[in-house]
């Protein structure tokens, strides 16, 4: 009797071991199933910012833009100041002459 009782615990214990298998297994799954989504957010979130970056860049291009094109007008606006101080003091030096003419 003692060679049918050793079968059965013999038995059982393979069923343990294959029970703990399959546990660690399961729980194995479960990380990796975890680790999938994670790297799955990450991939959004890297495309995200992947688009973020897009979007700064156009919109540091059309600052550029901008800027140059301010830049431009700030030159015109220098040149007609410069016009115009000309223009006070040559109507001043009309101003002195008629005055002088009319006394």
């Amino acid at each position: 009797m003692s060679s049918s009782e050793s079968h059965p615990r013999f038995g059982q214990s393979v069923k343990g071991l294959l029970s703990d298998k399959v546990g660690s297994c399961s729980g194995d799954v479960i990380a990796l199933t975890r680790q999938v989504l994670k790297g799955s957010r990450s991939q959004e979130l890297l495309s995200q910012a992947a688009r973020n970056m897009v979007i700064q860049e156009d919109a540091i291009l059309h600052s550029e833009d901008s800027l140059r094109k301010m830049s431009i007008i700030t030159t015109h606006l220098q040149y007609q100041q410069e016009a115009i101080q000309k223009n006070v003091e040559h109507s001043k030096n009309l101003q002195d002459q008629l005055t002088h003419l009319l006394k």
